[in-house]
């Protein structure tokens, strides 16, 4: 018997692996990316200003609301950096009516939870609810965001989080190094300050706080979102009841930072470093630019995806550093392009000048047509995928309101991304990725790095 159930498993194992094999060896052609529809969503606005966007996605019952207010660290003022971090962490402690373990307590009893984070243009408010209580997550979060009571008990305890936050983060050497970069290109700016002294992290108060609410909450900067299932008519009277007697406030500061390039080595030195940090970038253009949709597509050939060149010189050929990546960062009327690696310090020269050398291969030589292909269709993926769930639609949508863009921006993404062809591609390289408009920003030890950094770019100075 056990002879016959081998001689079975055998047979079984064999038509299984000429199956696979048969499978491999005739692996059919990745099929050609159809455009992406943003689900047909109900946009309105209040009396108030705030504009509200509901929209019906998915199978799932549950439903996702976000409240997007246009107040962040850009509207600190130069000595308060994190002010909005602290802001933000507040408005979870207790409303008018509710403490911080009501609140807490009354969205578990829904199957959510609230989230509070205060990034660098926004702060948001949002939960994550099953489907037939989406009217009361909506009137919670009105609570949270128009009511907030600023509890003094609170203060210490968030200020102490944050400055071991703060602590931790200013151990890291990658952003030690972003930190010193943010300043070379924003200088002056609010995009230039990432982090605080501790203490400006010990003033905080409750009335600072307040003081920051008052000045940057409001209807007119605000834009609340729902996304998932949920019954569209009790949600938008919810919203009514709710939002309608919020106070107008004020419209969106507006403040963009002048296009500062500057082809100069900055070292954030840390003498016994074992590795350095290597920051590379330059100004480029926003999402509002006819430019943007080839720009990010010229990242990811060179260095934003895993089998882009960068990557596979400095990793996978040259092993000189694990996870490098080239990004573009945008905020309002802003775009940045930058190139990051941690490498091994003796490897610090070659990585640059292998970063360099990419940068001029791919402005001196046509992509392939089968290499640009990959890159379409790794985007447009990626696309789908991002908008594949309630928080990555609003997420999208949240996009489109901060830069002013119409909803056919995103219907139409991926055609636009197909559309690029190769000599678009060098047309970015040329108008934008000047290696003698580059600021490089490295942290790492100085001394052992050695002279021959100054090559590629004035300087070499030491922050």
């Amino acid at each position: 018997m056990k002879t016959i159930v081998k001689l079975l498993t055998v047979i079984i194992f064999s038509f299984i692996s000429a199956a696979l094999v048969s499978q491999t060896s005739q692996m059919p052609a990745p099929g050609k990316p159809e455009d992406f529809t943003v689900p047909k969503a109900t946009t309105f606005k209040l009396d108030n200003g705030m504009s509200v966007t509901l929209v019906p996605f998915g199978n799932i019952p549950k439903a996702t609301v976000s409240l997007i207010v246009r107040a962040g660290n850009l509207n600190e003022p130069e000595n308060e950096t994190w002010l909005a971090d602290f802001t933000g962490n507040m408005l979870k402690e207790g409303t008018r009516t509710r403490t911080g373990r009501q609140i807490a307590d009354e969205a578990a009893s829904m199957g959510g939870s609230i989230t509070v984070s205060a990034g660098v243009e926004t702060t948001s408010v949002s939960g994550d609810v099953l489907s037939e209580f989406t009217p009361d997550m909506v009137r919670l979060i009105a609570d949270v965001a128009m009511n907030p009571s600023f509890p003094d008990s609170e203060t210490g305890r968030l200020r102490n989080d944050m400055l071991r936050d703060l602590s931790i983060q200013k151990s890291q050497p990658s952003n030690i190094a972003f930190e010193l970069f943010s300043k070379v290109l924003f200088p002056g700016h609010p995009f230039g300050r990432l982090f605080p002294d501790e203490p400006v992290v010990k003033s905080f108060t409750a009335e600072k706080a307040r003081d920051f609410y008052n000045s940057n909450f409001g209807a007119e900067r605000s834009h609340l979102y729902v996304a998932g299932l949920f019954d569209m008519k009790k949600v938008e009277q919810a919203i009514r009841d709710t939002y309608s007697t919020w106070i107008k406030g004020e419209e969106p500061l507006i403040n963009v930072p002048s296009r500062t390039k500057t082809h100069k080595i900055y070292f954030a030195d840390r003498p016994g470093a074992p590795q350095s940090v290597i920051d590379i970038g330059l100004p480029v253009v926003d999402p509002t630019d006819s430019d943007y949709i080839p720009l990010i597509l010229t990242n990811s050939l060179l260095g934003g995806s895993f089998t882009s060149r960068i990557t596979m010189n400095i990793r996978e050929d040259k092993g000189y550093t694990y996870s490098p990546y080239s990004r573009v960062l945008t905020r309002y009327r802003t775009g940045i392009w930058m190139q990051f690696a941690e490498v091994q310090t003796d490897v610090t020269v070659p990585s640059v000048k292998e970063i360099m050398y990419e940068i001029k291969r791919l402005t001196d030589e046509p992509v392939s047509e089968k290499e640009l292909e990959g890159v379409k269709n790794y985007m447009s993926g990626i696309f789908v995928l991002s908008n594949s769930t309630r928080a990555g639609i609003i997420s999208q949508l949240a996009f489109l309101d901060l830069h002013g863009l119409d909803i056919s921006w995103l219907n139409s993404y991926i055609s636009r991304i197909r559309a690029v062809t190769v000599q678009d591609v060098q047309d970015v390289m040329k108008k934008y990725f000047n290696p003698g408009e580059m600021t490089i920003v490295i942290a790492g030890d100085r001394k052992k790095v050695g002279k021959e950094i100054g090559q590629y770019g004035e300087g070499a100075e030491v922050k």
